[in-house]
C-alpha cells in the first residue's frame, strides 16, 4: 500500500510541477533521519565515557543500524546485538525495559520476581541491572548466583510463588546477541495480552531517567536475595522425577557448549547411572566467547563437532548437547558411517513413541493422554499419537503456547493429561514442573531411551528407521533467508507481503489445495504465519522469525523417501528465487 501511495504520489508531481511543494522523504530517508535523532540523544545523554566513545567511533550505516527504531519488546521478549544504540541490548535498553515491566507490576499490585541469566557476555551484569531497577521500586528479586538452564527460572517462579520472571538471554544465537524475555506467574513467558500492555509501559519510560540504587545495598537492605542452593537441588530432584527407567550401560559424550548446563546436566546424568560420561573439555565451562563454536547452536551439526570427534575416539553410544541457556537439546546418533546429527523432529518422534510405550507398559499412561506441538513441527508424530488414543494439540511456534496448553488443562482439572510438548527446534518437554521447555530433562530421556534400546540390540539410528517403515516418512527441511540491518528490515516485509499478495501456485510441481493465513481469523492467536498445502501432501510454512532478522521457510513431504528429497530440493529452489 505504501509503494502504490508513493507511486500515485510521484506521477501526480510530475503532471503539475509545484515549484515549491517540498520534497516527500523515502522510507530509507525517514529511516535515517529517525535513526540520527536517536543518536543524538544518546550523545547528549549517555554518561559513561567507554559508551560515549565508542559512539564516537560509529560509522553512518551503523548508526543507522543501531538507531533507527527502538529494540522491540514481543511475546519473545528482547533479543539483539549487544552495544550502545536503541536497537541493541545494552544497560540502557534493560534498565528501560525493566521500568516498564516494573510500572507493569506496580499497576497490577505485584511484588516479586525471579531472575536468572545464561553464560552470554553481559548476562551477568544485565541481569543484576535489571535486578537493582525492580528493587529500587520496591520489587522482592530473587537472583541465581550462577548461570542456569531456562526451566529452572520456570520451576524457580512457580516453586518461590513469584509474581514474574525475567530471564537474560539469548539463547543459541551467535555470540554477538544477548536478550530479554518476561515470565509471569505460571513459569510461562508472556503471552500477547500482557506482552503488549508491558511494552506500553516500556514505550513511555526515558532510558536515561530510570532511577536505580546501588545493587549491594539493596542486597544488604533484602530487597535483592540469592537463590538458595536447595531450590537449585529440589529443581534436579524433580527432574529426575520424569525418569522412564536407568541409563546404566550407555556411553555418553556431553557438551554443554560453553553453557548453563554444565554443572546441572551431567549431576542429573551421573544420578540416572550414566556410567561412562565423556564431557567436551574445551565446551565444559561458561564462557560467552564461545571460541570453539561460534554460533552455539546445537541443532546445527558444525556446533557438534567437538562432540562427535570425542564420541568416535570414546566409542560413545551417543551425543548429547545443549545451548547457553540450556532449553533445547541437540543429539547425534552412531550410524554406519560414524556419528550424526539428529533433527528435532526426528528426537521428538523418537521421544514420542519411547514415552508412549514407556508409560503404557508400567500403567502410568492417562487415559486421555495429551502431546502438544506446534504448526510448524512435524505431523509424523500424530500418527504415533493415534496408536495410544493420544490427543494432539497444535500451538504456533513458540513454547510459551505449549505452556499455556498446561496451564488451560490445569484449570480443568487435567494438568496430568500432559505427557509431552515439542517444537522442531529441539525444544522438548516431559513433566509440568515447567511451563518452557528443558534441556536437562531432555538430556536425561535421550539417555534412557539410548540404553533402553542398546539393551534391545538397537542404537536410536535404527529405531528411528523402524518408525518411519511403521508409520511413513515424514522429511522436513528448514530453510532461513537473513536480513539484517534497517534496510533488510524493510526488505524482508515487503517480501513477507508479495509472497502473501502473490501466492505460490504449486509446491514442487503440485497443485496449492489449501492456504491457511494466520493473519486472518482462525482457531489459533492472529500471527505472521503463512501455510501451505499441496494435493500430494507438501507442505510450506512461511513466517519471520521472533527472535533473529530471519524469515524462515519449513518445508515438509510425505511420501516414498527419494521422492521427498526432490520435492523438498524443488520447494527450496522456489523458495530461493524468491527470497535470495
Amino acid at each position: 500500500m505504501y509503494i502504490f501511495a508513493e507511486k500515485c504520489y510521484n506521477i501526480m508531481c510530475c503532471k503539475i510541477k509545484p515549484e515549491n511543494k517540498p520534497k516527500k522523504l523515502t522510507r530509507s530517508e525517514e529511516v535515517m533521519n529517525e535513526a540520527k535523532q536517536n543518536y543524538r540523544n544518546w550523545l547528549d545523554n549517555v554518561t559513561d565515557e567507554a559508551t560515549l566513545a565508542t559512539l564516537k567511533q560509529m560509522t553512518e550505516v551503523q548508526i543507522t543500524d543501531a538507531f533507527y527504531k527502538d529494540l522491540e519488546f514481543g511475546t519473545g521478549g528482547m533479543r539483539g546485538k549487544m552495544g550502545p544504540g536503541t536497537n541493541c541490548l545494552n544497560e540502557y535498553t534493560i534498565a528501560k525495559a525493566t521500568q516498564g515491566l516494573a510500572n507493569y507490576m506496580k499497576a497490577h499490585g505485584l511484588t516479586t520476581a525471579a531472575i536468572t541469566y545464561d553464560s552470554r557476555l553481559n548476562s551477568r551484569e544485565f541481569s543484576k541491572k535489571a535486578a537493582a531497577v525492580l528493587a529500587t521500586n520496591g520489587i522482592v528479586v530473587h537472583i541465581t548466583d550462577d548461570c542456569m538452564p531456562t526451566p529452572f527460572l520456570s520451576y524457580a517462579i512457580r516453586t518461590l510463588g513469584a509474581d514474574m520472571g525475567v530471564n537474560v538471554t539469548a539463547s543459541h544465537n551467535p555470540k554477538e546477541y544477548n536478550g530479554y524475555k518476561v515470565y509471569d506467574n505460571t513459569g510461562c513467558q508472556v503471552l500477547d495480552d500482557v506482552a503488549n500492555e508491558i511494552t506500553s509501559y516500556i514505550e513511555e519510560v526515558n532510558p536515561f531517567e530510570v532511577d536505580c540504587d546501588n545493587y549491594d545495598d539493596l542486597v544488604a537492605d533484602g530487597f535483592i536475595c540469592p537463590v538458595e542452593e536447595k531450590l537449585i537441588t529440589a529443581y534436579t530432584d524433580r527432574v529426575l522425577q520424569e525418569s522412564l527407567g536407568s541409563a546404566d550401560g550407555v556411553n555418553v559424550v556431553y557438551t554443554p557448549l560453553n553453557g548453563a548446563g554444565y554443572a546441572v546436566v551431567p549431576a542429573v546424568l551421573r544420578k540416572i547411572g550414566v556410567g561412562e560420561l565423556h564431557i567436551v573439555q574445551e565446551q565444559s565451562m561458561p564462557d560467552g566467547n564461545f571460541t570453539t563454536c561460534p554460533y552455539p547452536n546445537p541443532e546445527k551439526i558444525a556446533a557438534l563437532e567437538l562432540a562427535i570427534r570425542l564420541a568416535n575416539e570414546t566409542n560413545a553410544d551417543v551425543v548429547v548437547a545443549n545451548d547457553p541457556d540450556c532449553d533445547r537439546l541437540g543429539v547425534a546418533v552412531k550410524k554406519e558411517n560414524g556419528f550424526d546429527a539428529l533433527t528435532g523432529n526426528e528426537v521428538a518422534i523418537l521421544f514420542a513413541d519411547y514415552i508412549l510405550s514407556s508409560r503404557k507398559a508400567n500403567g502410568t499412561l492417562p487415559t486421555k493422554p495429551v502431546i502438544v506441538t506446534t504448526i510448524v513441527s512435524t505431523p509424523m508424530v500424530k500418527a504415533i499419537a493415534a496408536d495410544y488414543n493420544a490427543k494432539i494439540a497444535e500451538v504456533l511456534t513458540g513454547f510459551k503456547y505449549i505452556g499455556n496448553v498446561i496451564n488451560a488443562l490445569k484449570a480443568i482439572g487435567k494438568e496430568d493429561n500432559f505427557v509431552f510438548g515439542f517444537e522442531e527446534s529441539c525444544g522438548y518437554l516431559k513433566g509440568t514442573y515447567a511451563r518452557d521447555k528443558d534441556g536437562v530433562v531432555a538430556s536425561m530421556l535421550v539417555c534412557e531411551m539410548t540404553a533402553h534400546y542398546k539393551k534391545l540390540g538397537v542404537t536410536l539410528y535404527e529405531r528411528l528407521q523402524q518408525l518411519y517403515a511403521q508409520y511413513g516418512y515424514y522429511e522436513q527441511r528448514l530453510v532461513s533467508y537473513r536480513f539484517e540491518g534497517a534496510d533488510g528490515a524493510v526488505r524482508k516485509q515487503q517480501l513477507l507481503d508479495e509472497i502473501r499478495n502473490s501466492l505460490l501456485n504449486d509446491l514442487a510441481g503440485s497443485p496449492v489445495v489449501a492456504v491457511r493465513d494466520l493473519l486472518k481469523p482462525t482457531d489459533l492467536p492472529k500471527a505472521d504465519v503463512l501455510i501451505m498445502t499441496s494435493e500430494d501432501d507438501c507442505k510450506l510454512v512461511i513466517r519471520p522469525s521472533g527472535t533473529e532478522p530471519l524469515i524462515k521457510c519449513y518445508l515438509m513431504a510425505h511420501g516414498d523417501p527419494s521422492d521427498n528429497d526432490r520435492r523438498l530440493a524443488a520447494m527450496q529452489k522456489q523458495l530461493d528465487e524468491i527470497l535470495k
